[in-house]
């Protein structure tokens, strides 16, 4: 699954993953800004900030074609943007739609495919996001675990029950009941982690094993990209 893939480019140790996590949120604020201030016909800027993403691929050790790919996954709601800009004349516009948009979504890609999701949160937190937004997004990410542990017992429960022609005649009706069952068993599921968390005293806030420090290291990271990229847009 996409998030458990993306979990485990988090738990690398390159030199992008030693940063500290608001060190890279600062650095990737720079760079959408940055980008989407850039006219969408200053070709070369726009290939100076591609090469900057895939070199932050490689110097974090992710694989370049998978990321890649699956930034692609904005495409087909960009180039419907891009298409209508075409067809009303303004090719500059739509040509600019799908660019930054893919661009953007690679750099956020690469941010959290070089940050662990705790720590990403903790550092968003940390630079002023509100805490029930953080939360939110806390628990999303834990339950993402929880359903996707359901839905592969439920795969491998029907797989041993049925044969190929019986899931072939029953598909749609299999598919609509697990996915009835598996709400079912997410839900209790997701009410017992509540009361075990309740019952250990939960604050409200997920603690970190090892809190967040911002080192000099990672102001220079932070400043070098912002400076970078800004030479690069007003050239």
């Amino acid at each position: 699954m996409h998030h458990v893939l993306m979990d485990q480019w988090s738990q690398g140790s390159s030199a992008l993953h030693a940063r500290d996590p608001r060190a890279k949120i600062l650095a990737l604020l720079a760079f959408l800004i940055v980008l989407a201030t850039t006219a969408p016909n200053a070709f070369a800027a726009l290939a100076i900030d591609g090469a900057v993403l895939v070199a932050g691929i490689l110097i974090a050790g992710l694989p370049p074609g998978s990321l890649l790919l699956r930034g692609m996954a904005v495409l087909p709601f960009s180039l419907t943007f891009g298409l209508i800009s075409w067809l009303a004349g303004d090719r500059l516009r739509a040509l600019g739609l799908v660019e930054k948009s893919y661009l953007s979504t690679v750099a956020v890609l690469l941010v959290i495919g070089a940050t662990p999701l705790p720590q990403l949160l903790s550092g968003l937190e940390a630079l002023g996001t509100p805490r029930l937004l953080v939360l939110v997004a806390q628990f999303l990410y834990r339950y993402l675990f929880v359903v996707s542990e359901q839905a592969q017992h439920l795969r491998v429960a029907a797989a041993c029950r049925q044969g190929t022609a019986c899931r072939k005649r029953l598909g749609f009706r299999a598919a609509a009941g697990m996915l009835a069952v598996l709400f079912a068993r997410s839900y209790y599921r997701a009410e017992g982690i509540h009361r075990a968390m309740m019952a250990r005293a939960f604050s409200g806030k997920f603690e970190l094993l090892r809190r967040l420090q911002f080192r000099l290291a990672d102001g220079l990271f932070t400043v070098a990209v912002a400076a970078f990229l800004i030479l690069v847009r007003i050239q």
